[in-house]
């Protein structure tokens, strides 16, 4: 048994502090949402598992080794010889401008399907599924699986939580609302930026809608700058964004989940999940990278000092 179990793509990322057509020296590293969750819910203590497919290739091991040497479960874990690992490329072309490229079509990690999903379901027994907007929006058999597993975990009394996560460069807005739709009558909680809202409902107020007709229960919306808001049936929470120096947004939503979803793990208050969310999310935000600078139990007081103080 473990405590969280997620499935999506992770790819092989490059990065360059400068415009990538330049050339010179490139990072490398891993980046997918679902496993940046699965990494920072691990760091802050618990058993996390991963599913997903890698080409039988170099970058797919560096994405196994990464994720075990952090503690993630790889051992449902699929090596294809017909398909190759991704990858993502991220460069600035301004100092405070992150562009991203993506080369996943046809990837392994778009091929994972429904019956290995729900056999890791059904091998790891999670207390929460972890999913993403992204993983359906891969490929048909990519969204048939999500759909598959969510309705599977649900039925089983697991929590199923859901990241939104539009990507535009993969599919529209209305190609992911009726995709990610067919999923809320069997999620619990639902991670959404301000922006995403009206690809869950057409509703007038997509909140009140979302937890008045559906399975939905919690409905956490982030904003940037302005913080969070945490939706329930007993009222609504506001924590704002901690004041921290950002050097690097890309992966701050997925590390405000793993710290929510470790709270809720840890069966805290919802006001406490909102709180480690959005310390998890400022530790992210504070150093390069999707999820190197994701906090351990012990790191989640650190940015209670003053900036620039020295722990001797």
């Amino acid at each position: 048994m473990t405590d969280l179990l997620t499935i999506g793509e992770t790819m092989v990322s490059l990065r360059t502090a400068r415009p990538m057509r330049l050339g010179g020296d490139a990072h490398l590293s891993i980046a997918g949402s679902e496993s940046n969750v699965a990494i920072g819910v691990s760091r802050l203590g618990h058993q996390a598992a991963w599913v997903g497919a890698v080409g039988n290739d170099e970058p797919g091991r560096l994405v196994q080794r990464t994720l075990r040497a952090e503690g993630v479960d790889t051992s449902r874990v699929r090596f294809s010889d017909e398909s190759f690992t991704g990858f993502i490329a991220f460069d600035q072309p301004s100092h405070d401008i992150t562009r991203v490229s993506y080369h996943r079509r046809g990837s392994a990690g778009s091929t994972v399907t429904a019956d290995e999903c729900i056999a890791a379901l059904e091998a790891t027994q999670p207390r929460l599924l972890h999913v993403t907007g992204i993983t359906p929006a891969l490929s048909a058999t990519t969204r048939a699986a999500t759909l598959a597993v969510v309705r599977a975990a649900f039925a089983a009394g697991v929590q199923v939580s859901l990241d939104i996560n539009y990507r535009a460069r993969l599919w529209s807005r209305s190609d992911a609302a009726s995709a990610v739709r067919e999923l809320l009558p069997h999620v619990h909680t639902v991670f959404s930026s301000d922006d995403e809202l009206d690809i869950l409902t057409d509703a007038t107020d997509p909140v009140a809608d979302l937890l008045g007709s559906s399975s939905v229960d919690q409905v956490v919306v982030t904003a940037g700058g302005k913080g969070a808001w945490a939706h329930t049936a007993s009222g609504t929470i506001h924590r704002p964004a901690l004041p921290v120096t950002v050097v690097d947004s890309i992966g701050a939503g997925d590390a405000f989940v793993s710290g929510y979803l470790s709270a809720t793990l840890d069966n805290l208050s919802p006001d406490s999940r909102l709180d480690r969310a959005t310390t998890s999310g400022a530790f992210c935000v504070t150093a390069t990278g999707d999820w190197e600078s994701l906090p351990t139990r012990p790191d989640l007081t650190l940015l209670t000092h003053t900036q620039g103080t020295a722990l001797r």
